[in-house]
């Protein structure tokens, strides 16, 4: 077999402010503000996740990288033997770091370029290295629209690893998107295509392009009121983020952050637009018995890890699966095409805990049962 090399890039802001509420990680002011508000580097962690798939054939690959924390102490912590090709400029890394990296990997040569990040990561990957070589994208950010990402750490890790031993050779154009944060963080979101890189061709580890997968107005309405109607006095409810579930909001005459997740007893606001924090000390703070409403992001089949990063593991696990509420048209899931609706919490064992089946209101007084899986 003919030796292949790797580059890795690791965007170590990449979601520092999904936790905390603020929709994204673009921009020096952002930062500061996540990291004033309690947030935590993720991307690193999330890294290493998929980089332990890797050391199996460490020794039959050649891996390229950044210094410091854009690639070099995750994989020395791994064990990873590895070459540097740059330096990030400080310790606060940008984008303009990210699109040098890319750079030097490309004119290396290398086979197969890892990065780790969000949207934009893969934005400033694309502007430095367009249709070549391949990618795979590790979800590590906020907002993970585009198609270069796996579906979780774990399988872009084994995408990688697939393709660098030839078990996988197909490539295939996926899409790069992007959103404007900060009409993001108002409420709008406008997504917009900014290019195609190629990747494996894993359709079963890489996810697709997110897309609003179609609703039945009549069905979303009813779903909306089955929901309502069946709401149980004093509980509290844990209002997720998307346009499905702010018809939920809509059918009890309560604004809603669309963006955001807010909190609902009784037909009453408890609160708007909570950072994860904030939602773990009212749920320790409370007795009393609590629910999570979430929605499946179209094209992708997420209940949770893209967009809901405030549903934290440890929030989850406070509320049990049992208690999560899951509203979806049958249209939506039509619009899956059998695929698993996905699970993505960062925890490894909490997201083998949600897989199964689970019953998915798809219009008033009508539900259906379908797969999750991480």
């Amino acid at each position: 077999m003919v030796r292949k090399s790797v580059g890795i890039i690791i965007n170590p802001i990449a979601g520092l402010g999904g936790r905390v509420g603020l929709k994204g990680s673009d921009g020096a002011d952002i930062i500061d503000r996540a990291i004033a508000l309690g947030g935590k580097p993720e991307s690193p962690l999330r890294a290493g996740k998929a980089l332990e798939q890797l050391l199996e054939i460490k020794d039959e690959i050649d891996i390229l990288t950044y210094g410091g924390n854009m690639g070099e102490n995750v994989l020395s912590s791994l064990g990873f033997d590895t070459k540097l090709v740059g330096q990030p400029k400080s310790s606060v890394t940008t984008a303009e770091d990210t699109i040098d990296a890319a750079l030097a990997m490309k004119e290396a040569d290398v086979d197969l370029i890892v990065f780790a990040g969000g949207d934009g990561t893969a934005r400033n990957v694309c502007e430095s290295i367009g249709l070549s070589p391949p990618v795979v994208g590790i979800p590590a950010g906020v907002k993970i629209h585009s198609a270069v990402y796996a579906i979780n750490p774990r399988n872009a890790g084994l995408a990688a690893k697939e393709f660098l031993t030839g078990k996988t050779r197909g490539l295939r154009e996926s899409e790069v998107m992007d959103i404007d944060e900060e009409l993001f963080r108002q409420g709008i979101v406008n997504a917009r295509l900014y290019g195609y890189m190629i990747t494996p061709d894993s359709r079963s580890r890489i996810q697709n392009m997110k897309s609003g997968g179609g609703s039945d107005a009549g069905d979303l309405a009813g779903m909306a009121g089955y929901i309502v109607v069946n709401m149980e006095p004093d509980t509290l409810y844990i209002i997720g983020p998307g346009s499905t579930t702010r018809c939920i909001m809509d059918d009890m005459g309560l604004p809603c952050t669309l963006l955001g997740v807010d909190i609902v007893q009784n037909n009453r606001i408890v609160a708007f637009d909570v950072t994860e924090g904030q939602l773990w000390e009212l749920l320790n703070d409370t007795d009393v018995n609590m629910k999570i409403v979430v929605t499946v992001i179209g094209g992708q089949g997420y209940l949770i890890g893209r967009g809901n990063k405030q549903l934290s593991p440890r929030i989850i696990r406070r509320v049990g699966r049992e208690n999560i509420i899951v509203a979806a048209t049958a249209s939506k899931l039509i619009a899956l095409s059998g695929q698993p609706l996905l699970v993505d919490t960062g925890d490894s064992e909490l997201d083998e805990e949600l897989s199964g089946f689970i019953e998915v209101v798809i219009a008033f007084g009508q539900t259906s049962f379908y797969t999750v899986s991480c």
